[in-house]
């Protein structure tokens, strides 16, 4: 593999990278920045925001279990034989 042909993409990669490079604005990194800590404070903000949101869903089932009690059995609504009569 030495001694051939070298691929041709390796060669248009080595022509890329070894060509003039363009010039970046000066105030890249503090744009950057900006950007970086606002999406940060915006992730934050979604998660603080779903934490309390998934708080209050779990209040409001727990109040609704503890008010209904599903696990209590329902009384029977068929009346008893009479007998004796």
């Amino acid at each position: 593999m030495s001694g051939g042909r070298q691929d041709p993409r390796e060669e248009q990669v080595r022509r890329m990278l070894d060509g003039p490079h363009p010039v970046l604005p000066p105030d890249l990194a503090a744009r950057a920045v900006r950007r970086g800590g606002r999406r940060l404070r915006r992730r934050r903000a979604v998660r603080r925001t779903a934490g309390w949101l998934l708080a209050v869903v779990l209040v409001v089932f727990l109040v609704r279990v503890g008010v209904e009690q599903p696990w209590a059995t329902e009384p029977a609504q068929v009346t008893p034989p009479l007998e004796g009569w």
